[in-house]
């Protein structure tokens, strides 16, 4: 079959910046082609974190969404320019939207995703795929994680004994098995930016540097460890309707502690979760990826907690997730079903995501 291009487009819970990437895809392969990184406006990122804590008007949702769709516009036309690409030979773009709330259980189950997908084809001409994740939930899933189905494509040809951790605002892990498994481990990254835009006024921890000048707090760290979350069986997804700040006030509330000790115990629970099921499978090697595999001394510490596990960095770490979705939008165009249901506990895999032309 003929190779055809495709881009994708994702916006993490991370809120880092909006991940641009532009693939060639065909039956049997996904070939990162060129990537550009698009930042978020500072007034924009502030805009949507107002918006998930609740403090919204519904005419400032509908505006959000439009504004989301002027973002991703300008990140892929940014692209477009840098790399000379003319629209028309890019068959699709797959747009993952700005997630602003997933409950995907309770008797209203739904995931909000923002950046109006008609304003994006509109202006650039371009096919888009968008609303991955309701019909997954509308079929009794969790609607997410979605990228253990792409690792099982773009991994096919490794054995068993690997398995892929994705370490994004939140993290989750793949295991390839005969039956695929994938579920989020819980908090990523989101966590330790949000303490380190606090109290050091920067977007995200590099390296861990300010992490490692602090202390776990092993008290601390037990608390947050015992969290319903970290026990409940897979399948299971989450965000930042659960871990955010008041979940981690909840825990603070009472003691009196050092930021940089907090951001220390942040990340060893960080690491921590991610190990506990590295380890739960029994994997010889893991693979990392996401904004997180960039963080050494996260990397160091997963290391130190998986000891016989070889922890190695996915090749286009960074790009993965974008690429993911502009996988999808192939399978959409093609209507191919993904293979999800073992992931998310959906009662069949399902061709997803809406064609805005």
């Amino acid at each position: 079959m003929q190779k055809e291009h495709y881009i994708g487009i994702m916006s993490g819970t991370s809120l880092d910046g909006v991940d641009v990437v532009l693939c060639e895809i065909d039956a049997t392969t996904c070939r990162l082609v060129s990537s550009l990184e698009y930042p978020i406006p500072l007034e924009l990122r502030s805009d949507i974190l107002t918006m998930i804590e609740g403090k919204n008007r519904l005419e400032e949702v509908g505006q959000l969404d439009h504004r989301l769709g002027l973002l991703f516009t300008q990140a892929v036309g940014a692209l477009l320019i840098r790399e000379s690409i003319d629209p028309s030979s890019v068959t699709a773009i797959g747009s993952h939207g700005q997630t602003l709330w997933h409950v995907p259980t309770g008797k209203f189950p739904f995931s909000m995703q923002l950046g109006d997908p008609n304003i994006l084809t509109a202006k650039t001409s371009i096919p888009v795929v968008a609303d991955f994740r309701r019909k997954d939930i509308a079929l009794g899933g969790q609607g997410a994680p979605f990228a253990p189905a792409f690792h099982e494509f773009i991994f096919n040809n490794i054995n068993n004994a690997v398995s892929i951790v994705n370490i994004g605002g939140m993290a989750n892990i793949t295991v390839l098995d005969n039956k695929l498994i994938g579920y989020d481990t819980g908090c990523g990254n989101v966590l330790l930016d949000m303490w380190i835009a606090e109290h050091q006024g920067t977007s995200y921890d590099q390296d861990g540097v300010w992490a490692k000048s602090g202390t776990v707090d092993y008290v601390l760290l037990d608390n947050m460890m015992s969290d319903s979350y970290f026990e409940q069986a897979y399948p299971k997804s989450t965000g930042r309707e659960k871990f955010n700040k008041a979940w981690l006030q909840r825990y603070l509330s009472g003691i009196t502690h050092n930021p940089e000790d907090v951001q220390r115990t942040l990340l060893e629970l960080t690491a921590l979760s991610i190990s506990n099921e590295v380890l739960r499978f029994n994997r010889d090697i893991v693979m990392l990826c996401g904004g997180g595999s960039k963080n050494s001394f996260l990397v160091e510490r997963i290391k130190v907690l998986t000891p016989n596990v070889e922890v190695a960095i996915a090749e286009n770490s960074d790009e993965i997730e974008a690429m993911t979705f502009a996988w999808l939008a192939y399978k959409r165009i093609h209507k191919e079903k993904v293979n999800l249901k073992d992931v998310t506990g959906a009662r069949d895999n399902a061709i997803l995501g809406g064609i805005y032309e």
